[in-house]
């Protein structure tokens, strides 16, 4: 890392280090943030539109036909930002069949996303933010995977460095090369402390200013970058800015993802708070415009099919729970719908027939035993929304993920 790339405010922490590598220690939270008017009405606008969506999830009358396919979506495209791809069809598979699926590694990688998002939503109704509770999901993030080793250290932070830099570079060339592990633990400290310290700061802009820091201490091998983003949800929950985990931050990366990087770097590089915190707002208000949309749009599409039921004669009684099964994942099995809720298989099945008739499921399978169902018109409303474009990666603002290892 070239301390020539940093500003001169920049280079009191660029650190030599007795390897003769120079190391950036990121100076504790919060900085100075001059009163920028555009930037006060960006936040104004950014809190609306997380205030307005909190309210629509409190009047969702069953939230978990939201909750989990926006998991879903947002895993997906925290992992697409690192490259690593999955198609929603298979990670609905893997979660019916995972012995199906279960040799394509990014899948799993996927599929333990989502397990982490959901275990640390529920891990804060008694635990924290904490690097406890970020260790744990960790270990989830990592687990069965192509970085579960032991070098990886699932669960723990690094106990070597590491840099971030393009293909082949060395830690002396690097383009960013994040504290030493002798210093984690001093800056760890610090990025929690100011987590649960009273601050003037408003939610909003501490979480934009805790993420740049997570990002730029770098504490795992490998990961980093997803349970940063990971934990911006959790933010918002444990402050109760939203009712519901519907606002992911990952679908506004991924479509600007050289932005996100650029951003990321320039407050290291050169101080650049105001750019990095109007970009984080951009994102959040347009984010939660686009979720208030799309949850809209889904609760009309399940009143729909309610309403089908309701006006419907002679209707199956297993309809009601397939119907809310299939928005929560829209890809079905009878035998694995009737053990998991006590119908019996014959109930099931023509419910399944009632749904067929009416264009919710389709079958995928032709076989007479161990049938598969997709309900096309919920899968194609909730699957990730194509980026606009994806402007090539390049070495100034890799990915935070593209780490090489000494």
């Amino acid at each position: 890392m070239d301390p020539a790339a940093f500003e001169s405010s920049q280079r009191a922490f660029c650190q030599r280090q007795p390897a003769g590598y120079v190391a950036f220690v990121p100076p504790p939270l919060p900085p100075e943030l001059p009163l920028d008017w555009e930037l006060a009405t960006l936040l104004s606008e950014a809190d609306r539109a997380v205030a307005e969506l909190s309210g629509a999830g409190r009047l969702l009358p069953n939230p978990h036909l939201l909750i989990r396919p926006y998991l879903r979506r947002e895993a997906m495209l925290s992992s697409l930002i690192e490259d690593t791809y999955a198609e929603v069809e298979d990670l609905l598979l893997f979660d019916l069949e995972p012995s199906q699926v279960s040799e394509k590694a990014s899948i799993r990688e996927v599929a333990n996303h989502v397990r982490a998002l959901e275990i640390g939503l529920r891990r804060l109704e008694e635990l924290p933010i904490s690097t406890r509770l970020i260790q744990e999901l960790h270990a989830i993030l990592l687990s069965s995977v192509r970085g579960e080793d032991s070098s990886k250290t699932p669960g723990e932070y690094r106990r070597s460095q590491n840099w971030i830099g393009r293909p082949g570079s060395t830690v002396s060339t690097a383009t960013y090369v994040p504290p030493p592990p002798d210093q984690l633990d001093d800056c760890l400290s610090a990025w929690e402390n100011y987590l649960h310290a009273d601050s003037r700061e408003p939610e909003l802009v501490k979480i934009a200013l805790l993420h740049y820091q997570f990002e730029a201490i770098h504490p795992f091998l490998d990961g980093n970058g997803r349970i940063g983003r990971l934990l911006i949800t959790l933010f918002l929950c444990a402050r109760g800015l939203l009712s519901q985990p519907l606002l992911y931050l990952s679908a506004f990366f991924e479509r600007y993802r050289e932005d996100y990087y650029r951003h990321l770097l320039a407050v290291s590089t050169h101080g650049e708070w105001g750019e990095w915190i109007a970009y984080f707002l951009t994102g959040v208000r347009d984010t939660a415009r686009e979720a208030l949309e799309d949850t809209r749009q889904v609760i009309d599409l399940y009143h729909h099919y309610r309403h089908l039921m309701d006006q419907g004669k002679r209707v199956p009684s297993a309809c009601a729970g397939v119907l809310d099964s299939l928005f929560a994942a829209p890809v079905f099995s009878i035998p694995h719908h009737a053990a998991q809720t006590g119908e019996s298989f014959q109930n099931v099945a023509k419910a399944v027939e009632f749904w067929q008739k009416h264009g919710l499921l389709t079958e995928m399978t032709s076989q007479k035993r161990n049938r598969l169902f997709y309900a096309h018109p919920v899968l194609d409303l909730t699957r990730p929304k194509p980026a606009h474009s994806i402007p090539p990666i390049s070495s100034f603002n890799a990915s935070l993920e593209d780490v090489a290892i000494k």
